[in-house]
């Protein structure tokens, strides 16, 4: 594992918490955090099955509109697809404007969806495709479906089949085999970027699709539940430790959705961006996904997520824009 700062921040000092987003732990710390030890024994078997039902789906995607002026080389076009149940997904394609494409990527989004595609793609000659997973704005709202992440996240929890999460990684599945459809050359290189929600979300799909050569996983959760419910925190996680305190058998559903659990399955190369301060997401869940991780990793690691008040923000987004690049051009 090679480890690199996004800066020489020396951490945050200052914060209006109630409690402590850094949990106590420095990074010597945070890399003895293991995965959890109550995965269930047929969690690899529930997640092939899952993917093979997602494969068979018939995702018809349908190319919109073209949405604004080619920026970057870019042109942005929406798209739909149908994914597991029935279910229509929106969302955004991005192709290169002169036609010519060598590679693909699906881009997950944080718990607030997205509002729109990005136009500075991860790789050049890229076709990437910007699904919004189910029951999130602004693209794929559902009737009867909390949009907002406390209420999103405890969506069916109370049943492994029914559990919301699960049908959101099958429509990253399904986000592949539309863009692939579409842009039939994406699929000679198809990898994977996501954020927060995304990232969580990706790391429990990836190890089943052997579609995708390399990932991209910023302060991904998700993270060793049985943890994560014992630490204060804001958003859903926040929703999901609540639901706990009230009924903790949850965790029997969790152990299913854990994604440290899925990183022990996932070996293809992985860039890591985990934070050593996260009120949303706290960095124990974060790093027990990369800390379980079964294959090559690059950690690029973050002073702060969830978090922009500290003055090397600007210059590790930056960086990190820059190590994005220099990962997906290997």
């Amino acid at each position: 594992m090679q480890i690199s700062r996004l800066s020489q921040s020396p951490g945050i000092e200052q914060h209006e918490f109630p409690f402590d987003p850094s949990y106590g732990l420095d990074l010597e710390g945070l890399r003895q955090v293991p995965a959890p030890d109550n995965a269930p024994a047929d969690f690899a078997e529930y997640w092939q099955r899952a993917h093979d039902r997602a494969r068979a789906v018939s995702v018809e995607p349908r190319l919109g509109a073209k949405v604004g002026p080619t920026v970057n080389g870019v042109d942005v076009y929406e798209v739909s697809y149908t994914s597991v149940g029935g279910v229509h997904i929106g969302g955004w394609l991005a192709a290169p404007a002169d036609g010519v494409v060598d590679r693909g990527f699906v881009i997950g989004h944080g718990y607030g969806g997205r509002e729109e595609a990005d136009t500075l793609l991860p790789a050049p000659r890229a076709a990437a495709i910007f699904p919004v997973l189910r029951g999130l704005p602004t693209k794929s709202l559902l009737p009867g479906v909390p949009s907002d992440s406390q209420g999103h996240v405890l969506q069916g929890i109370e049943s492994v089949d029914d559990y919301l999460i699960g049908a959101c990684v099958a429509d990253v599945w399904c986000a592949a085999t539309a863009l692939t459809e579409l842009v039939p050359a994406a699929a000679r290189r198809l990898d994977y970027s996501g954020i927060s929600f995304g990232g969580g979300v990706g790391a429990l799909a990836l190890p089943w699709d052997d579609r995708f050569s390399s990932a991209q996983l910023i302060v991904p959760t998700f993270g060793n539940h049985p943890l994560r419910v014992t630490l204060d925190c804001v958003g859903s996680g926040a929703a999901v430790r609540e639901r706990y305190e009230k009924d903790p058998q949850v965790l029997d559903v969790l152990a299913y959705f854990d994604a440290a659990t899925a990183a022990r399955h996932l070996s293809i190369p992985v860039q890591a961006v985990p934070a050593l301060f996260d009120p949303s997401v706290p960095p124990p869940g974060q790093f027990a996904i990369v800390n379980a991780l079964a294959g090559e990793v690059d950690v690029q690691l973050a002073t702060a997520g969830h978090f922009m008040e500290y003055p090397e923000f600007a210059e590790e987004l930056g960086n990190l824009a820059l190590a994005t690049r220099r990962f997906f051009a290997e």
